[in-house]
C-alpha cells in the first residue's frame, strides 16, 4: 500500500471513528446540554465525512442545518423549557430500544451488502442516471452546474417541497415555543 492510499485509509478509520464515538456519546450522556453538544459535533464530522467523499454540496447543507441550526435549536428549546421530571427520578429504559436497534443495525448492514462498491463506474447510477444528467445538463437547463441544475430544473418540485416542510416544521417549532404559558 503506497503513503497516499494509506492517508486516505487513516482519514477514512479517524472520521468513522469520530462519527462512532460521538453518535454512542449522544445517546449514553445523561446531561441534555451536553448531548446536544456532542450531537452538534457529530454533525460537523459528518459534514466533513461528505466533504472528504466529495459531496460538498451535501456537506455544506450538514454543517449549516445538522451542526449549526439544529443545535442552536436544541439549545433553545432546553433553555425555553421547563423540565418537569422530579429530581433523584431516572427516566425509565425501554426494552425494544435496545432489541430493536441492533436488530434494525444488523439489518441494515447485511442489506447493504448488494450495494455496488464505492466509486464503481459500472455501478447502474454510473451507467445510466449520470451520463444522462452529465450529457444533457447544459442543454436542458443552461446551467453549468450540474448540481445546481439537477437540484433546481430536474428535481425542482422535490426541492421546492423539502422546503416547505422544513418551513413548516420551523413554524411549528417556533408555535410550540412561543405559546403562550397556561
Amino acid at each position: 500500500m503506497d503513503e497516499g492510499a494509506l492517508m486516505n485509509f487513516l482519514a477514512n478509520v479517524s472520521l468513522l471513528l469520530l462519527l462512532i464515538m460521538t453518535a454512542a456519546g449522544a445517546v449514553l450522556v445523561k446531561d441534555l446540554i451536553g448531548a446536544v453538544l456532542i450531537l452538534g459535533s457529530y454533525s460537523f464530522f459528518l459534514a466533513l465525512t461528505w466533504a472528504w467523499l466529495g459531496a460538498v454540496d451535501v456537506a455544506f447543507t450538514e454543517a449549516v442545518v445538522g451542526a449549526g441550526l439544529a443545535t442552536v435549536f436544541f439549545l433553545l428549546t432546553l433553555f425555553l423549557t421547563v423540565p418537569r421530571e422530579k429530581q433523584g427520578q431516572l427516566p425509565r429504559v425501554q426494552w425494544p430500544v435496545f432489541v430493536g436497534l441492533p436488530l434494525l443495525g444488523a439489518l441494515l448492514l447485511f442489506v447493504a451488502t448488494d450495494l455496488p462498491e464505492f466509486g464503481d463506474p459500472a455501478s447502474p447510477p454510473n451507467t445510466h442516471i449520470s451520463p444522462v444528467y452529465l450529457e444533457n445538463s447544459l442543454k436542458d437547463t443552461e446551467t453549468p452546474n450540474v448540481v445546481a441544475s439537477v437540484l433546481m430544473d430536474y428535481r425542482s418540485f422535490d426541492t421546492l417541497i423539502e422546503t416547505v416542510v422544513i418551513f413548516t416544521s420551523g413554524i411549528a417549532a417556533a408555535l410550540l415555543l412561543w405559546r403562550k404559558k397556561s
